[in-house]
């Protein structure tokens, strides 16, 4: 038998995670659970450096979260309970558009009403008010009115996982991560192993067949996920597999991040993440249980590190003062490559932009979901999966990227060079400004996207292309039509959830203490 089949035929049973932190801990998790449930013999080991902190600044969930967390056996209770948790239900977008006072939309997590037989777009457009004043996310759903109420997404009477509203979560980074490594140490059987790696040792095929700690120890595997942040000392440092940056897309290449108390213990808690354009970047605002997480993400080629803190401070007001900031600098891209030879990088090692949508964790959770569902069973069988793998994400970083220029693109604001800039074709990724000529004329639709499953879907473009008043010139709607008349019917239940909801909801706070309290109680 050769090398290259004894190499091949190979059985996967020892995985190891190198790195802590969200993405590891999420990695062990959901390769363990797996396990369990399909009785599969692999095993998982998490090696982690005592020396070196996690970034911990990704506060922003998507719904994808709670499977993730239902498949690995944590409760909903006590993710609230231990991260000092939050619900979302989106994101609103303050002076995106233009710096006039009070602008700003909603990208609400629940889909326009009637999505999957009809698109409301042509009808909201056809109204005989001005488009410009008229609330796209808010016409075609209820859960704007939520946010704008402060209301929960659900009660406590409902399910785990079930809501009212679509909803996902604003979490601490750092509690969370200790919330899963009790979880996959104590519960699933993940074996934990503090150490430096000081080498890595390699087969003749140029597979990783073991690391070697700085104490001597020696960790053998048969495929090694990296989560070792923007250290990315496997799939960087062994492959070298080559970084492709995205700078000159989106200029954001610096944050500043504050946590901030609340006024008092009753202070309300938004329930969707604030994003407020400033001069040359945009500032967060994420309400957690204890606090908030407010940052500013900004270019320092068209400001200056400190002109970019007093923005920040200014924002937050008097309490700043007291607050100490952290800076972070971004890198913004992806590896050519996620996966090469049996290394596979997940979370920061694999890329990082600025977090905008809060796709860093989704990410990793799509990565995770991709290896664990369809964990290859022999060497022979991960040259397939890696090439798959890397072909799905190489697409999903590109059309984040996109995306999240769509926000900057189409803005009508000319105060600055950043928006100037940014409003600039030449600075779009390709196709964008193909995409938006076809959608001045025809609404985003599933025919505009390449795959299937599409981490921004069409939904998503209109929320923004709406809400940023994009020039758009849709066909004449016949209201006589049967279309029209199941339009006006999903206009009018709309209506009804949203009286519904606002009844029957709680506030954010309150339901945030009672779960505290007594935990949710489904009937």
């Amino acid at each position: 038998m050769s090398d290259i089949q004894s190499h091949d035929q190979k059985p996967v049973r020892q995985v190891v995670v190198v790195g802590g932190g969200s993405a590891g801990w999420i990695a062990a998790c959901r390769l363990a659970a797996q396990a369990q449930r399909t009785g599969s013999q692999v095993a998982v080991t998490l090696v982690e450096s005592a020396r070196i902190p996690t970034v911990g600044v990704g506060e922003g969930t998507w719904p994808t979260m709670r499977n993730t967390l239902a498949k690995i056996g944590i409760s909903e209770t006590e993710f609230v309970r231990s991260c000092d948790a939050a619900f979302k239900q989106g994101a609103r977008f303050a002076g995106w558009t233009d710096d006039s006072p009070g602008e700003g939309y909603y990208h609400p997590l629940n889909p326009p009403a009637g999505a999957t037989e009809l698109d409301l777009a042509p009808h909201w457009l056809a109204q005989a008010e001005a488009p410009a004043a008229a609330n796209f996310a808010t016409w075609v759903d209820f859960q704007a009115t939520l946010c704008d109420e402060g209301l929960a997404p659900k009660a406590i009477t409902m399910p785990e996982w079930v809501g009212q509203a679509n909803y996902a979560y604003h979490l601490d980074a750092g509690k969370f991560a200790t919330l899963l490594h009790r979880h996959a140490v104590e519960r699933l059987g993940v074996r934990h192993v503090i150490g430096d790696v000081a080498r890595v040792e390699q087969a003749d095929n140029g597979d990783i067949s073991a690391l070697v700690l700085a104490d001597g120890a020696t960790v053998p595997g048969d495929l090694f996920v990296d989560c070792t942040g923007f250290a990315a000392l496997l799939i960087g440092g062994v492959y070298d597999v080559p970084f492709r940056r995205c700078g000159d897309v989106l200029f954001a290449d610096r944050a500043i991040a504050m946590q901030v108390p609340y006024d008092s213990e009753d202070a309300p808690i938004a329930c969707h993440t604030i994003s407020t354009a400033q001069e040359a970047g945009w500032i967060w605002d994420i309400g957690l249980w204890t606090r908030r997480g407010v940052g500013h993400v900004y270019s320092s080629a068209h400001t200056s590190d400190d002109a970019a803190e007093a923005a920040l401070r200014r924002y937050i007001g008097p309490a700043a003062d007291s607050l100490t900031a952290r800076r972070i600098t971004i890198d913004g891209g992806h590896r050519e490559r996620f996966w090469q030879n049996n290394c596979v990088a997940v979370g920061l090692s694999a890329g990082f932009i600025e977090p905008l949508e809060a796709s860093a964790l989704m990410l990793i959770e799509a990565s995770m979901d991709a290896i664990a569902d369809r964990l290859p069973r022999t060497r022979g069988a991960m040259t397939l999966a890696a090439h798959q793998f890397n072909a799905a994400f190489t697409h999903h970083w590109a059309r984040i990227i996109e995306f999240l220029k769509l926000h900057y693109a189409i803005t009508k604001r000319t105060d600055s060079d950043f928006w100037r800039d940014n409003a600039s074709p030449a600075t779009w990724p390709d196709g964008l400004a193909e995409r938006l000529e076809l959608w001045r004329t025809h609404p985003p639709a599933p025919q505009d996207f390449d795959h299937a499953r599409e981490v921004f879907s069409w939904p998503s473009y209109q929320y923004v292309l709406h809400g940023m008043q994009f020039d758009a010139h849709y066909a004449a709607v016949d209201r006589a039509a049967p279309e029209s008349a199941l339009a006006r019917r999903y206009v009018a239940r709309n209506e009804r959830l949203r009286q519904e909801a606002t009844q029957r909801l709680p506030r954010h706070r309150d339901l945030l203490r009672a779960v505290r309290e007594h935990g949710l109680q489904a009937v």
